[in-house]
């Protein structure tokens, strides 16, 4: 007996706001599969707003309702049977982040959840890793994001511990993170890998997956450290406008991808891994995962 249900995630991040539409095909007596298929991504980039002057612009404001209508006749056209909305680090942080989740509640019936920095983490720690990982192995998770980054120790399969730092691509864009905030982090990764003999780094987030596409490896295979190295170096020779028509990024990736490189690196640094592998996932499919894991519990009770 086959059933396929069409769930969707709208995921509102301080560099862009995504909806993903996937199908859970379920078959009995097999795992359900969890397949894309739609992804429709906006950049609004609300941090660029919140970490400098602590709320979210007019314009902004206007932006997201503008897209959260748009998503809402996309799901409506899709057929999605159930959705779950987050808003990350800039919601979070902004002055005016609930005034304007209620705006957009009573005008476009979506409802947001502005979720914590560690609930985050949690969200993206319980995406289903199997199927990328091995569980004999022992992985840093690193989703790298606008306002925050989520660091998730994995050991033999099994999330160890994680944690949110504020460290950001629109953060570092904008020159706003401390130099206690890096120390903080530095010892925390090294706490908590020092004790594995052998560690690998799982990235995900929108910039190391532009950066796996380019480099033309075949999906499983990882990026190794002197790789992601001379590609930092690279991006660094060339200026803003020449990393869109030379290197073909895109107007809102040709900035933040040289400080997400950089967390990415400084993790692999402090881990002491020497290879980074990029399974495609975050935050998004978290929540999808994390509705049907709901609806099947609250099935079962």
């Amino acid at each position: 007996m086959l059933s396929i249900k069409k769930y969707a995630a709208i995921d509102i991040g301080s560099n862009a706001i995504r909806l993903l539409i996937a199908n859970i095909i379920e078959e009995k007596g097999k795992t359900p599969r969890f397949k894309k298929s739609s992804l429709v991504r906006v950049p609004i980039r609300l941090g660029a707003d919140v970490f400098l002057k602590g709320k979210i612009s007019k314009v902004n404001k206007e932006r997201m309702l503008d897209t959260m209508e748009a998503f809402k006749l996309l799901m409506k056209s899709h057929k999605v049977e159930k959705y779950k909305a987050c808003a990350t680090s800039a919601m979070r942080e902004a002055s005016n982040g609930e005034k304007l989740a209620n705006a957009i509640l009573a005008a476009t019936d979506i409802k947001i959840d502005i979720i914590g920095g560690e609930e985050e983490a949690a969200i993206i720690a319980a995406t289903d890793l199997h199927s990328f990982i091995d569980d004999n192995k022992t992985y840093l998770y690193v989703d790298v994001g606008g306002g925050s980054t989520e660091f998730t120790v994995i050991h033999l399969g099994k999330t160890i511990t994680s944690r949110s730092f504020k460290i950001g691509t629109v953060r570092l864009l904008n020159d706003i993170v401390k130099k206690e905030t890096w120390n903080e982090l530095e010892v925390w990764i090294k706490e908590h890998t020092a004790i594995y003999e052998k560690i690998d780094v799982i990235g995900s987030g929108g910039n190391i997956n532009k950066i796996f596409k380019i480099s033309g490896k075949a999906l499983g295979k990882p990026l190794t450290y002197f790789y992601l190295t001379s590609y930092y170096n690279m991006l660094q020779s060339y200026s803003y406008e020449e990393r869109i028509t030379e290197l073909d990024l895109n107007q809102d990736r040709a900035d933040v991808i040289i400080p997400a490189t950089r967390i990415y690196l400084s993790a692999m640094k402090w881990s002491g891994a020497k290879d980074i592998y990029v399974p495609k996932i975050g935050l998004a499919d978290g929540i999808i995962k994390s509705i049907y894991y709901d609806t099947v519990s609250s099935n079962t009770q």
